[in-house]
């Protein structure tokens, strides 16, 4: 019994076979190494230059750093610089990045509870409160500034308006916004900024202000909203 295979068959065989032996003549796990080491040594780089940058934005305005100073104080070129970033206006994309991460993970509470909503605006603005200031006071003047600010703005309503939601669901339409227009006001950075930078206060003052502000914003009493009686929100 004889079987006819065609000849377009055996070509894309024949193709396979040939794919397959040029996977294996050029794949060593060596050279895979190799890569993946590079790989690493080039984030960690990546990373150190974005360490450098962010020092020099904390104490300095975004139009006075030099890239120059940014590549001497990660131990690179310019040229490392610019390839991975393309500039200053990179260098920054990729500080909010870094920044947003950490700020996600913190405010990774559940819609209810307040007492986290506290803690984790307390520890951002702690850690962070003051580079987001000098962002804020550079909006109008840098685009890049501006994109970050803009970014941190909807975010931070986004967040509070769902940690918040079982307080705001049942009011109708008007109510809300105003509820949600108050807590945004209460959890914000200038509240921060005024009380523990303008009027150095400490941190227990602040942390009472704002939960009370918080409370006031959602008409209930401060103690409800923390679960200190027992009461459910809503």
């Amino acid at each position: 019994m004889k079987f006819h295979v065609s000849q377009t068959k055996i070509d894309i065989a024949l193709r396979k076979i040939r794919v397959i032996q040029a996977y294996m003549n050029t794949y060593s796990p060596k050279r895979a190494y190799r890569q993946s080491a590079r790989a690493i040594a080039a984030e960690a780089t990546a990373e150190r230059i974005v360490d450098v940058f962010f020092a020099a934005i904390r104490e300095g305005w975004f139009d006075e750093i030099r890239l120059e100073d940014i590549a001497r104080g990660a131990g690179v070129t310019v040229q490392t610089v610019i390839r991975r970033f393309g500039g200053k206006e990179g260098l920054l994309d990729a500080l909010k990045g870094q920044m947003n991460v950490k700020v996600d993970q913190r405010r990774d509470v559940e819609a209810g509870d307040a007492r986290g909503v506290v803690a984790s605006l307390l520890s951002d603005y702690e850690e962070h409160g003051d580079i987001m200031m000098r962002m804020l006071a550079q909006e109008d003047r840098f685009p890049a500034c501006r994109a970050v600010t803009d970014h941190g703005k909807r975010m931070h309503r986004q967040w509070i308006t769902k940690a918040f939601a079982p307080w705001l669901e049942a009011l109708a339409p008007d109510a809300r916004r105003r509820a949600e227009d108050a807590l945004v006001i209460a959890g914000d950075l200038y509240v921060w900024k005024l009380m523990r930078r303008d009027m150095q206060r400490p941190l227990s003052e602040y942390q009472d202000v704002m939960e009370t502000m918080l409370a006031t914003a959602i008409g209930v009493p401060r103690a409800e909203l923390l679960g200190e009686t027992g009461g459910e929100p809503g």
